[in-house]
């Protein structure tokens, strides 16, 4: 088994846990804290180490705990990433073009905000962080099942919702 370092292992990791902590809180302070508090967590409990099969999973699994335990404590479920200025590619194009292109992005954006705890995460992890399924079902502690269809349902919601703006324009 190979010897986990804190430092080749665990802090390569911090942009990860940072955009879990965000994907879930949606506040840039709030998933900075959050990164600080697992880190610390997962330095505790170096002890450990030896039996833990994946270190990252561990990892994402206290960030997200933690996450939630923030979010539940502040109840801030109604915060969206609108308010958060995120740089979207520039792809070229005429003004309008590229105006469409972030209002597009950001409807996105707001309707995944408005999925479902769960399904966010497993959207999350497997979307944007590319994580099999097995270490998605791992960090959330449910079945590669249940992974499957929170991730089935949320494309399903996010395609449904974006079809009906689109076709009433917005």
């Amino acid at each position: 088994m190979k010897k986990i370092s804190f430092r080749n292992d665990v802090l390569p990791l911090k942009d990860l846990l940072y955009r879990l902590a965000l994907r879930i809180t949606l506040r840039h302070e709030e998933a900075e804290d959050i990164v600080q508090d697992t880190l610390i967590k997962v330095w505790n409990k170096r002890d450990e180490w030896d039996k833990i099969d994946s270190i990252e999973a561990f990892s994402l699994t206290i960030c997200r705990n933690l996450a939630l335990d923030r979010l539940r404590m502040k109840q801030n479920q109604n915060e969206s990433l609108d308010n958060l200025h995120l740089e979207t590619p520039d792809q070229g194009g005429t003004p309008y073009e590229l105006m469409l292109q972030k209002d597009r992005i950001q409807l996105v954006k707001q309707m995944v905000d408005a999925l479902p705890e769960k399904q966010r995460s497993c959207m999350q992890l497997r979307d944007f962080e590319g994580k099999s399924y097995k270490e998605i079902a791992q960090i959330l502690n449910i079945s590669e099942d249940q992974v499957k269809v929170n991730i089935f349902r949320a494309r399903q919601a996010i395609k449904k919702k974006y079809q009906e703006t689109e076709g009433y324009g917005l």
